[in-house]
């Protein structure tokens, strides 16, 4: 292809890098009185992003480098919907703390760029690229409460947990190339093929699968989420929990699923592994939790092992599984961070679960959404969660994988304790005084669209299991 066609084929990520600087440019030149305006330019760019996404062919681009197919087009949708929404709740969130700055807007267009990037990688070099592009921001996003000790302390730890992650991920993309001769992975699973899994690509496999694991917050690699969850401004926490988890997901699935098919046997018991004491961390660990948003970190690390049983099952009904359970997990924790971002009280954040005490009574519809989202994360019909759990589940079991679905249904019950108590906490608990406003309209209509997908989803499940279906298909022609 012609440099031109590279570029035709790359359109929406130039629409996004280009706004980007755009944004930065006016945002120096006329301060911190520009991020209102920033933020609905970059809200509106990435929705001609998405625009151009849908409409555009199959394509490769840049001699194999980057390919555009159904899968890349699921996820960026998804990565653009979710981080175009992070945006207009981060503006209402710096809005009522009196701290706006201009380069939040800039810093998740940019984030989200690497994240394009990375879903649509079709080699090792440019998929470290991608995900270089997005750490570097979301760094800077986890501090980005400069004022604030707990921010600064989320973001330096993220920081040097996340350079030490990405060492071992580049350590094992340079055994891989070692031992296979390309970072193609077309030409990886050829020289895989014709050569076998020798003791040296298993070391680059599980330095690889290492490396992509910190990034899911998958257990080991997990001791950074709850810190950050718990430290970082409330929107920058949803945008960690949303955009960033499926693009890292999506990325997992392309870079072992396509360069490593033969070696279905050697990853597979890692991945297992993982989602195993992924599960079981999420559903004991945040028992105990005080914190709201300290507790939605273990319960990501959680789902993350859940999804994770989709992978492990290396099959196209597991993908399409992880796929339909990232799109439910994301619009969800949407909804539940609108809530947590409006416990506000004497113009200050409140963060406990006790805060929420008699919240049926003081904001009886924020109660009923939380409600409804809480108990859709806990996996109970007829809401949302429960389809995503049954999918990944079925995949599981059909790879022959009965004792980690297994496993994981003893996990999603336990878990689903911490959950009920939020609800009982709403609905039974003496009320604690109200918070400040109801929030504004735009998280309003999030919260209510959110919560509208997890309870009415049973009615109309056929558009986004097809999707995904299409979209997982993509990747096993």
């Amino acid at each position: 292809m012609t440099i031109q066609a590279d570029l035709i084929v790359l359109l929406p990520e130039l629409i996004l890098a280009i706004g980007a600087m755009a944004a930065l440019l006016i945002g120096a030149v006329r301060g911190d009185k520009a991020t209102k305006f920033l933020s609905g330019l970059i809200v509106l760019l990435m929705a001609v992003a998405a625009y151009f996404v849908l409409t555009s062919p199959d394509a490769v681009a840049f001699r194999g480098a980057f390919v555009a197919d159904g899968f890349s087009r699921f996820a960026k949708v998804l990565i653009l919907l979710s981080a175009a929404l992070c945006t207009m709740m981060a503006q209402s969130f710096f809005e009522d703390e009196g701290r706006v700055r201009f380069e939040l807007p800039v810093l998740i267009a940019l984030s989200t760029l690497g994240m394009m990037l990375m879903v649509s990688a079709s080699n090792f070099i440019s998929l470290y690229l991608g995900l270089e592009l997005q750490s570097l921001a979301l760094y800077v996003l986890a501090a980005f409460n400069r004022d604030s000790a707990r921010s600064t302390e989320a973001g330096l730890k993220y920081f040097v947990l996340g350079a030490l992650s990405s060492g071992m991920l580049l350590y094992g993309i340079s055994l891989i190339y070692g031992f296979t001769g390309t970072v193609d992975f077309a030409g990886v699973a050829g020289a895989v093929k014709a050569s076998g899994v020798g003791i040296g690509l298993i070391f680059g496999l599980v330095f690889l699968i290492a490396g992509l694991a910190f990034k899911l917050s998958a257990v080991p690699f997990h001791m950074w989420a709850p810190d950050v969850y718990e430290g970082a401004p409330t929107p920058v926490v949803a945008f960690f929990s949303s955009a960033a988890k499926v693009a890292a997901f999506a990325l997992a699935i392309r870079a072992i699923l396509i360069p490593f098919p033969e070696a279905i046997h050697q990853w597979q018991q890692i991945i297992v592994v993982v989602s195993v004491l992924s599960m079981a961390l999420g559903a004991v660990a945040a028992i105990g939790q005080q914190n709201i948003k300290r507790l939605m970190a273990y319960s990501s690390i959680g789902h993350m092992g859940y999804a994770l049983l989709g992978l492990a099952a290396g099959t196209q009904l597991g993908v399409q599984g992880m796929l339909f359970y990232l799109a439910f997990y994301a619009v969800t924790n949407l909804g539940v961070f609108v809530c947590i971002q409006a416990m506000r009280r004497g113009g200050e954040q409140v963060e406990t679960i006790a805060d929420l005490a008699g919240l049926a009574r003081t904001r009886p519809r924020m109660a009923f959404a939380l409600a409804a989202l809480m108990l859709s994360l806990a996996g109970l019909p007829p809401l949302a969660g429960i389809f995503a759990k049954i999918y990944v589940f079925l995949a599981a079991v059909e790879a022959h994988l009965y004792i980690p679905a297994a496993l994981g249904f003893l996990a999603s019950a336990v878990g689903a304790y911490y959950y009920l108590r939020i609800v009982k906490v709403m609905y039974f608990d003496e009320p604690a005084r109200p918070f400040d406003t109801v929030m504004g309209r735009g998280m309003g209509a999030i919260l209510v669209l959110s919560s509208l997908f997890t309870i009415l989803f049973v009615f109309l499940p056929g558009p986004l299991v097809e999707a995904a279906g299409t979209a997982a298909q993509a990747l096993f022609r």
